[in-house]
């Protein structure tokens, strides 16, 4: 699985973040931004990190 960041919507509050480091990052641009694909072992937290976006900016792919 894939995650998709839309920069154009995503506000940078760090929630995917802080859910799941291993996946999202906020950049110097404060955007988020998906650092690589995701393993089975991530899937739990990385959904949280998606379904917890208070603007929906990602997606799975």
């Amino acid at each position: 699985m894939k995650a998709k960041i839309d920069r154009e919507i995503c506000i940078g509050c760090g929630f995917c973040a802080s859910v799941c480091p291993e996946i999202f990052r906020v950049g110097e641009d404060e955007k988020a931004t998906v650092l690589k694909e995701i393993t089975e072992s991530e899937r739990a937290a990385a959904e949280d990190a998606m379904s917890g976006c208070p603007v929906a900016a990602i997606s799975e792919e």
